[in-house]
């Protein structure tokens, strides 16, 4: 107990995560007297997960794209297509942003580089500020469920080391997360048409959307070649991931020519301090999660659930709960690897299908950025937009309860996640 509050009191402290997991592992490895060394054997196995390359291929990728004017070519075709319908410039920013996070994997990348284009579009469209405010801070997190967001492919590789629940693959993932993300975007697309009922529309240019397509003409079959080659059976999505790396860094520095051999080795140790940090954090959860096995922790913790809650409904309502509060803590990479290990085994308790299991989990975490009082979203808009985080709260308060009636949806309808992959 003293050494379970002394690792408490060390995160809180801002001691690194994976130092305190870590010590946590082989503080439980040695009491139990178990050889050190499994640590090491557990970032060996880790090592050989084929399907671990796709996570740094597909960082570099989505930070090749937000290096460039990615970012500002898709604004423009999607505003250029979809401008002159009612509520278009709210529809423009919500396709903008899912598609952005599911490449880059991160939701504050996505304010920080569609924000400026964004919020200035959208209030010289006639939208309130506030509207507008809630829209960009929200819709930040908005593609998580979309391939190839990177927590998709971090989900079903923890669930595949447990070694429970069956086939959990990233195939799966990906196929899984395709419904529920488009609830979410059409609930939020709906406001944003609601809200924008009274906006004059700006006439459709024929001249506008072809000089737009044309621009994006490189970047418009990016999500063709990665899904087609994976759900076609051509690629493996480790294979897809390094295709898709190489096209885009051709696109980028060859064609496009806006990201120069002086810029490369940057953007890629910034990807990879990313990557690094998430496999650490990983590889030492993964002999963490051993111990705990070992040790029949999600059996007690079962126990413990069961004698107070005996249905799978009143279960799934604690976890919402308890995945929008870890949502404000913890970064969704820290989260996954730490909860999923304990979750995983007492949902499958209760008859919980683990990969409906793993679309809840992202989607509570989705909105948990900007769950007040301290999501790390709000804050990130509000210095983004140099506004008080209050009015950040207010701002996002409407599109936190439609996504929270989503989150809802998802968690209690399993055949809109599994409806694509015959589970159901």
């Amino acid at each position: 107990m003293i050494v379970t509050i002394g690792l408490i009191l060390l995160a809180l402290s801002g001691a690194p995560l994976f130092a305190v997991i870590g010590a946590g592992a082989l503080w439980g490895f040695y009491q139990s007297e178990i050889d050190l060394s499994v640590v090491g054997i557990e970032f060996f196995r880790l090592a050989e997960t084929p399907v671990l390359l796709a996570i740094p291929l597909f960082t570099f990728a989505g930070y090749l794209l937000s290096e460039g004017n990615a970012p500002s070519r898709l604004v423009r075709l999607t505003q250029s297509l979809l401008g002159w319908m009612p509520g278009g410039m709210a529809f423009v920013a919500l396709i903008a942003c899912a598609l952005f996070t599911a490449f880059t994997g991160a939701s504050g990348v996505t304010i920080v580089a569609l924000g400026a284009l964004l919020y200035p579009a959208l209030k010289q469209a006639g939208y309130k500020k506030n509207f507008s405010l809630g829209l960009v801070t929200t819709s930040g997190s908005l593609g998580l469920l979309f391939a190839p967001a990177l927590p998709l492919i971090l989900y079903a590789v923890v669930a595949q080391q447990l070694g429970i629940g069956g086939s959990i693959t990233v195939d799966d993932m990906f196929l899984a997360g395709i419904l529920p993300g488009l609830l979410m975007l059409f609930i939020l697309m709906a406001w944003g048409l609601y809200s924008g009922r009274h906006l004059q529309l700006t006439p459709f240019s024929f001249a506008q959307a072809s000089s737009a397509i044309k621009a994006a003409a490189w970047e418009l079959p990016l999500p063709v070649i990665l899904l087609g080659g994976i759900y076609s059976g051509y690629f493996a999505i480790s294979e897809a991931a390094a295709v898709t790396a190489v096209y885009v860094l051709f696109v980028e520095m060859v064609i496009h020519k806006e990201i120069s051999f002086r810029q490369l080795p940057r953007i890629m140790h910034e990807a990879m301090l990313l990557v690094g940090g998430i496999l650490v954090i990983l590889g030492l959860s993964l002999a963490s999660t051993n111990y705990m096995i070992d040790s029949d922790v999600p059996g007690m913790l079962f126990n413990w659930l069961h004698e107070r809650v005996h249905d799978p409904l009143t279960f799934l309502i604690l976890l919402n709960i308890f995945l929008l509060i870890l949502g404000t803590m913890l970064d969704i990479f820290s989260a996954l690897v730490l909860m999923v290990p304990l979750l995983l085994p007492v949902a499958l308790e209760y008859g919980i299908d683990p990969i409906h299991l793993g679309i809840i989990f992202l989607a509570n975490m989705q909105i948990g950025y900007f769950t007040p009082p301290v999501g790390m979203n709000l804050f990130i808009a509000s210095y983004r937009f140099g506004k008080p985080i209050a009015e950040i709260y207010r701002a996002t308060l409407p599109w936190f309860l439609l996504l929270f009636g989503a989150v809802l949806v998802i968690t209690y309808w399993p055949s809109l996640s599994l409806a694509l992959l015959n589970r159901n």
